[in-house]
C-alpha cells in the first residue's frame, strides 16, 4: 500500500474488535466461493446496518462464473460476476432504505474497500472505516484518505494475504 498514512491499529477497542468480528460473521452468509466479504456500519456503539457480499435481491445467488485458467485447460477459476454488489454497498443501501443515518459513523469491514465503495462511503457521511485485509487495489483508501475518513486496519491484518488470489479450482 504506497504512500498511505493509514495506521496499523495496535489500539483497537473491545468494541472495534467484536464490530469486526460481526462483519466475519456476517460474511459466512455471503453465497460467493471465491471471496466472502461481510460490513457492518455502527454509529454510537449501535449496529445500523449490516452487509454481505452477493448478487441484488431476487436474483439467483450464484456469484460467479467457472472460466479456464492457463494454457492447459486443466484449471478452472472463479471469475466474479459484474451483478455482484459488495458487502459496504449492500449496508449503505440498507441504511438509505431506513430511518437511520451513516452520518458520523463508523464502518467494519472484512475487506478494504474498492474504489466504488470508498465513494458511498463517503457520500453517506462515514468518519472511520475499520477493515481486517487489504483489496487488490489501494484506490479506495487512498481515495479515503484524501476524504479525511480515517482508516484502521487490524495489528494482526497481512496486506499481501489476498482472499481472491486462492480462488483457483482444481
Amino acid at each position: 500500500m504506497s504512500g498511505l498514512k493509514f495506521r496499523w491499529s495496535l489500539t483497537l477497542d473491545k468494541w472495534d474488535k467484536a464490530h469486526l468480528e460481526v462483519a466475519k460473521t456476517y460474511a459466512k452468509l455471503s453465497s460467493a466461493r471465491r471471496m466472502k466479504v461481510g460490513c457492518v456500519i455502527v454509529k454510537d456503539n449501535r449496529i445500523i446496518s449490516i452487509g454481505y457480499n452477493g448478487m441484488p435481491s431476487g436474483w439467483d445467488n450464484n456469484c460467479e462464473d467457472e472460466i479456464k485458467s492457463g494454457n492447459t485447460g486443466y484449471g478452472r477459476k472463479l471469475k466474479t460476476k459484474k451483478e455482484v454488489l459488495h458487502a459496504e454497498a449492500n449496508a449503505i443501501t440498507k441504511v438509505a432504505k431506513s430511518t437511520e443515518s451513516a452520518e458520523g459513523a463508523i464502518l467494519y469491514s472484512t475487506c478494504a474497500p474498492c474504489i466504488d465503495c470508498a465513494k458511498l462511503i463517503h457520500q453517506a457521511g462515514i468518519e472511520r472505516v475499520v477493515y481486517d485485509h487489504g483489496y487488490k487495489s489501494d484506490e479506495g483508501l487512498t481515495f479515503l484518505e484524501q476524504c479525511g475518513i480515517v482508516l484502521e486496519t487490524t495489528e494482526d491484518a497481512d496486506p499481501f494475504d489476498l482472499p481472491w488470489k486462492r480462488s483457483l479450482i482444481p
